[in-house]
């Protein structure tokens, strides 16, 4: 009648993440294979530089410190409105150590996406940039990008963000 609890097994998505001086790293990733209470994840690492910077300088809230220090995936894409370093991630999480939640399907594609398509460089081009022409010109570039946009669901988190940060008219 009711389905299965979903469990830690090859082809799942997972979130993770790894200390990476006082605050957290994030990482999205596909398990490739379970032995134990060690996990293979093939995936990305995302450093929210741009957050880390923002708060280190005192120009962000609680919030930002929150996601920074207890990061789940839910409120990570709140951190990458900001720069945002990225690699590819193939390593062994050992589950006595290392945080390992599973995550649907569309967050990983979520966030991968907004990795891929460049998302938060455009952002931050405009939070960072004084009313002008320039700032003008960066809200038409990101506008270009929502519009040329496949996935739904990432144009949907877009736009949502886009709108909460008050930068698209």
């Amino acid at each position: 009648m009711f389905g299965k609890k979903p469990q830690l097994r090859e082809g799942v998505h997972v979130f993770s993440v790894k200390k990476n001086g006082d605050y957290n790293d994030f990482i999205l990733g596909v398990v490739t294979g379970v032995k134990g209470r060690k996990v293979g994840v093939n995936g990305i690492i995302i450093n929210p530089v741009g957050l880390k910077n923002k708060v280190s300088q005192g120009k962000a809230g609680e919030r930002s410190v929150e996601i920074l220090t207890h990061p789940n995936p839910d409120n990570i894409i709140l951190a990458m409105v900001y720069r945002v370093e990225h690699e590819n991630f193939a390593e062994v999480l050992d589950l006595d150590q290392d945080k390992c939640d599973l995550i649907p399907p569309i967050i990983y594609s979520t966030v991968e996406g907004w990795i891929r398509e460049s998302l938060p460089e455009l952002v931050n081009n405009i939070l960072s940039l004084p009313d002008g022409p320039e700032r003008d010109q960066a809200k038409r570039v990101l506008r270009q990008k929502t519009d040329s946009l496949v996935d739904k669901k990432l144009k949907r988190t877009l736009y949502a963000i886009s709108r909460s940060l008050k930068i698209l008219n």
